[in-house]
């Protein structure tokens, strides 16, 4: 069997970095684990060859090569996703599909005309796959009635990559979450109990990247990397002596719930194991909304003093708000930014909530009839929507707060600020001698558009970024490598706000920057 693997192309978002990739010379952010692993449960008698659209694109020799295509994808790739589904179609090749978002909303890549969707999780749906393939069967769908022992997946296909396309590679330890948010789909898709994988089946991981050469940074994709805390302690206390063997060959990030400041001994082990980056969900600072949407675990301790621990345990803090919740009461994006300005968290991800397909939010608003029609609905996938439901205040009004704060937020001085403030809060980690890491190469290139770009062409900023620049030099020389990355990140992030007030505007059908709010129009629900 020869089979194509092909991961589609993401469109513009707040995570896809476009000019900090362009300036750095890089193609993609992270790779796409999930089909790696994918690759790596085929018949090794197969013919693989993989392509990652972000990165490089297929040729029509590969087209023609091929007998099979597969095909994974998360709800922000829908379009190119069913592009290549409907082009495999017409070239009479057979399809098949996985992903987050197939499993959630199977339908679209079924018409599409996908003849196999391998759904849920891969190590229980793709031996079905196997099987109905060697049976001879045409078509299929695979789903899974119970979850994965984690800890029996195979090392992901890394020899697959054009690794030096990546800013990041990534791994994965464990899966699953033990909290309910109502908005989020991971306890949809991965259950509320984490699993992971042994220590040992992850340092297995790490020895293949770095006998592959990888040397920097990676993205530990956990949605919640601390939801089995006995067992990430355990993974920790085997990893740090791993990567001091090796001098430290990488550095880490990962995603975490906010009670990780609760946890002195797990931001201890953090830091000497290498991880100097943590994505938190904060989401609001408004108690009654996060007590409303289930995100107890935020209520426990004030998240300002949250925050404060996990700098002064070493981390950078990135973190995601939203806009929208049920009862928010006038305000809410400037008490998000007010927040924000506090804790100095450089790039707050702010999106509008959006009502996912099977969470409880969603199966929430259906019972109340409350889902829009227009308004997104299976087509949410970015953080500039419109809420695709009615909301308990008006629709224009969250919209107008929500683009005040990213365009304030993301003007260069505050952005800038912010970067500057970050770091001098976090107190060094003296296991790490750089945060964020950049090969030489890629280094150079990065740091000369940058000081052409910020210490020269932008008259508003230049002053401000050599100022900060020398600060940082003279006071705290292990963190330049992460000023200077925070900073070039604010290129894409300035083009980004143009972007968001552009969708926002055509989905509003005027500018709430420059014009009143009317009066709203009768919504229609589905």
């Amino acid at each position: 069997m020869k089979v194509l693997l092909l991961y589609p192309r993401f469109p513009k978002t707040f995570w896809s970095y476009d000019e900090f990739m362009k300036i750095a010379g890089l193609k993609a952010v992270i790779p796409p684990l999930g089909i790696l692993t994918v690759a790596a449960m085929l018949p090794t008698d197969w013919e693989i060859r993989f392509y990652d659209r972000n990165v490089n694109q297929e040729t029509d020799a590969d087209w023609q090569w091929c007998d099979m295509v597969i095909l994974s994808a998360m709800l922000a790739q829908k379009e190119d996703f069913l592009a290549q589904i409907h082009k495999a179609a017409q070239l009479g090749k057979k399809v098949a599909v996985g992903g987050p978002y197939p499993t959630s909303v199977p339908e679209p890549a079924h018409k599409a005309g996908a003849n196999y969707l391998i759904l849920d999780e891969g190590e229980i749906t793709v031996p079905q796959f196997l099987e109905a393939i060697a049976r001879g069967e045409e078509q299929g769908t695979f789903r899974a009635l119970e979850k994965p022992d984690v800890s029996k997946s195979p090392i992901p296909r890394f020899d697959l990559l054009k690794r030096d396309e990546y800013l990041m590679m990534a791994i994965q330890f464990s899966r699953g979450c033990p909290f309910e948010c109502e908005f989020c789909d991971i306890i949809n898709l991965y259950g509320r109990k984490p699993r992971t994988k042994e220590p040992s089946q992850t340092l297995a991981e790490l020895q293949t990247l770095y006998d592959l050469g990888w040397r920097g940074s990676l993205f530990v994709v956990d949605d919640n990397f601390i939801g089995n805390k006995r067992n990430v302690k355990r993974l920790l206390q085997a990893l740090i002596p791993w990567m001091q063997e090796r001098n430290y060959p990488f550095t880490f990030m990962t995603e975490a719930s906010v009670n990780l400041a609760e946890d002195t001994e797990l931001l201890e082990l953090m830091a000497k194991a290498g991880f100097y980056a943590v994505f938190l969900g904060i989401e609001t600072p408004d108690q009654d909304s996060l007590q409303l949407t289930r995100k107890f675990q935020n209520t426990r301790n004030p998240l300002l003093e949250a925050c404060r621990n996990i700098n002064e345990a070493g981390l950078l803090i990135y973190a995601g708000f939203i806009i929208g919740f049920d009862g928010e009461k006038t305000g809410a994006g400037e008490r998000i930014e007010a927040f924000i300005e506090e804790t100095s968290i450089p790039q707050p991800m702010l999106g509008i909530l959006q009502a996912l397909p099977n969470t409880a939010l969603w199966e929430r608003l259906k019972k109340e009839e409350r889902l829009l029609e227009g308004f997104g609905g299976l087509e949410v996938g970015d953080q500039n929507s419109l809420m695709n439901f009615v909301p308990s205040r008006p629709m224009a009004e969250v919209a107008k707060e929500y683009l005040e704060a990213i365009w304030t937020m993301y003007e260069p001085k505050n952005y800038l600020r912010r970067c500057f403030e970050q770091c001098l809060k976090i107190t060094p980690n003296p296991q790490l001698q750089q945060t964020m890491y950049f090969p030489p190469g890629k280094g150079l290139r990065l740091l000369v558009h940058l000081l052409w770009r910020q210490g020269w062409q932008r008259r508003e900023i230049r002053g401000q970024f050599w100022q900060q620049l020398w600060a940082i030099i003279r006071t705290k020389p292990q963190f330049v490598n992460m000023y200077l990355g925070l900073c070039a990140a604010g290129e894409h992030f300035w083009e980004y706000r143009l972007l968001a007030r552009e969708r926002i505007t055509e989905q509003l059908g005027f500018d709430p920057l420059t014009t009143p709010t009317p009066v709203e129009k009768p919504l229609v629900r589905i």
